[in-house]
């Protein structure tokens, strides 16, 4: 049988499209304005005579005017949460999620046998999109660091856990208010193990136990499993389809504290990729995981990305 073993490993352009931005809605309100008060010849409307109180702007004026006054206050707010976090650039927006799924299936050679044939849980690097777009997911659970939890909630970047069970289990309130603040809790085992080494039995017992866990714990039986390690045979996507899972993302690229790795060899971002880190801290990273979320959100908005939800594009 064969084994899958993967190593486990706004900026000034903000402000300038924001200025264009309004600067259009501005002109199409000047323009709606003048549509309806600068006309000439016959049957022009006169002017208010002195004293008078002058005609009120078109209603599809106002409301461009109201849109812009609410852009330039939203960016404002995410420009001052960005700064009270370190940030030097303001993380972009990401775009409303998809009206229809893309269709995930294994990225070539990340297929065991039967795959089509059993209908077993696609394992993928990158979800197909043309939204720029990245992904961010976390796993195991070791470090719950609260400061963490606001800076995601006050930036509100969207992140995805993956959580192996003897980890968390000395502090599940923590990622109670973790689900709380919209983030999706997903399987990553109840120990962690290497998958493969394990017979079917075992590798169930590891992601269906996570199930239970999850169920009691949060409240929710997930539908994504990351496999340890990014390790993984046809026994593994098995069990996992059999305990409800629908999808076994891994990841394409994976940021620490202090530097990046990549799968592709062009060591670039590209749309739907999906980014792995852990939840670490000072004991084995030199920093925090807020220092990780600045270098993560540095090097995706320099490049022109959002983040955005991985649940919400399958």
């Amino acid at each position: 049988m064969r084994v899958v073993v993967q190593n486990d490993k706004n900026t000034a352009k903000g402000r300038v499209g924001l200025r264009a931005a309004l600067a259009g809605v501005t002109a199409l309100a000047a323009a709606a304005v003048a549509s309806g008060c600068t006309q000439t010849g016959p049957g022009a409307s006169a002017h208010p005579a002195p004293g008078q109180q002058a005609a009120r702007a078109p209603a599809a004026a106002r409301a461009l005017d109201t849109y812009a006054t609410r852009l330039r206050a939203a960016y404002a707010a995410r420009a001052a949460v960005a700064r009270r976090w370190g940030l030097s650039q303001v993380p972009l927006a990401a775009p409303p999620p998809p009206s229809h799924k893309p269709r995930i299936t294994a990225r070539k050679g990340f297929e065991v046998d039967e795959q089509e044939e059993l209908n077993l849980p696609p394992v993928f690097t990158t979800v197909p999109t043309h939204d720029k777009v990245v992904f961010l997911t976390i796993d195991d659970g070791n470090e719950k660091d609260p400061a963490f939890l606001r800076m995601m909630r006050d930036l509100r970047i969207p992140y995805s856990a993956f959580l192996s069970d003897f980890l968390i289990k000395d502090d599940y309130a923590y990622f109670r208010t973790m689900r709380s603040l919209g983030v999706t809790l997903d399987n990553h085992t109840l120990h962690h193990p290497y998958l493969p080494g394990l017979s079917y039995e075992e590798q169930k017992h590891e992601i269906c136990g996570m199930q239970d866990v999850m169920e009691k714990q949060f409240g929710r039986r997930p539908t994504v499993l990351r496999p340890p390690f990014g390790n993984y045979n046809q026994d593994t996507l098995r069990a996992a389809k059999a305990c409800g899972i629908r999808y076994a993302p891994i990841w394409d690229e994976e940021v620490f504290v202090d530097h990046w790795e990549y799968r592709e060899g062009d060591q670039h971002l590209h749309p739907g990729d999906i980014v792995l880190t852990h939840f670490r801290g000072p004991a084995e990273w030199k920093g925090t995981m807020a220092d990780m979320v600045r270098r993560f959100l540095a090097k995706v908005t320099a490049e022109g990305y959002a983040v955005a939800r991985l649940e919400d594009y399958l």
